[in-house]
């Protein structure tokens, strides 16, 4: 009676032993999964605020007397098929005597000071070819704003 009772208990803590396991595996699972969507939000977050200035800075070296800069496509890292984000930014302008392929949203401006002024549209997504091996979900951020060149 004693050693059945004996194995009775060895068996409960070996189920008691696996379960935590069990749990503990897939706690892990979780936290390296929340670790790497933290991470590539954080990454995107950034890149948000750096591709806006990035336009800033084409915006201001451009020159304008046969054309507009309306669109600008990046990669991050530079890498044509391993990136892990991708950076669109679309440049609309408000103001008048600017080039015909431009796109233009409003040419009525009441000051000569907002002539020439933009809105960026800034918008980066994650690679998805590369979402369904790193995250299953593909983060995408947008961010519109307005600057004055």
């Amino acid at each position: 009676m004693r050693s059945g009772f004996s194995l009775l208990i060895a068996l409960l803590f070996l189920v008691l032993i696996a379960t935590l396991s069990a749990l503990s595996l897939s706690l892990s699972t979780k936290s390296t999964k929340q670790t790497t969507d933290i991470f590539l939000k954080n990454q995107a977050e950034l890149l948000i605020r750096s591709g806006t200035e990035f336009a800033m800075l084409a915006i201001s070296g451009h020159d304008y007397s046969a054309s507009c800069l309306n669109t600008l496509n990046i990669t991050y890292p530079n890498n044509e098929t391993n990136y892990t984000h991708e950076i669109n930014i679309t440049i609309s302008y408000i103001g008048r005597n600017l080039p015909i392929n431009c796109i233009v949203l409003d040419n009525n401006i009441s000051t000569l000071e907002s002539n020439k002024t933009v809105i960026i549209d800034t918008v980066v997504s994650t690679n998805p070819i590369l979402t369904p091996n790193i995250i299953p979900e593909q983060i995408r951020m947008h961010r519109r704003s307005i600057q004055k060149p």
